[in-house]
């Protein structure tokens, strides 16, 4: 990927609590027809899983971006650092379905050596493909305080990432 270097995902520099919770993240979905949608999320994680470095996302049934995630294999999860909060911000309240909202965002694609979608503009990408999918479930709530994340009964789909390649922007 011209501009960036890959990177082993354990030379990431960043905290991840701070990237996802308050940088927030695009996470970019491609189905299996090979259409792109793009959303922001501040919910997930990194880490190791079955011997391999993985992320987590977690896509409500309702979003555009989880009929991606259910037909597709591939995602990116794309950050941005300070800049761009304004494309963060619309992409995370304006639906895919209705409008080319990555266009709109003035976002720029990118594909990675895996085949994924990401922006020119993230500082970081992660290219991963999926391991494992399953719908989160109200029975399994320990702390039932967190249902009212949930008044509608429409629980997160949760989703787990092999990381394929961590790309970082190249300095000037």
């Amino acid at each position: 990927m011209n501009g960036y270097k890959r990177i082993n995902p354990t030379e990431l520099d960043g905290n991840v609590f701070r990237m996802i919770g308050d940088d927030w993240m695009l996470v970019t979905a491609t189905d299996a027809k090979g259409s792109v949608n793009t959303m922001t999320a501040s919910w997930g994680g990194m880490g190791i899983l079955w011997g391999e470095p993985v992320c987590f996302v977690f896509v409500r049934p309702q979003r555009y971006t989880h009929e991606f995630t259910e037909s597709g294999d591939k995602i990116t999860l794309s950050f941005f650092g300070g800049g761009n909060r304004s494309a963060l911000n619309y992409c995370g309240t304006v639906s895919g379905r209705d409008t080319d909202k990555i266009k709109n965002a003035g976002l720029t694609t990118i594909v990675t050596d895996e085949g994924a979608v990401g922006f020119s503009e993230a500082k970081v990408i992660i290219s991963c493909h999926k391991l494992y999918s399953d719908k989160l479930k109200k029975e399994c709530f320990h702390e039932v305080a967190l249902l009212s994340n949930y008044r509608n009964d429409d629980f997160h789909t949760v989703y787990v990432y092999k990381i394929d390649g961590v790309y970082t922007k190249n300095e000037p």
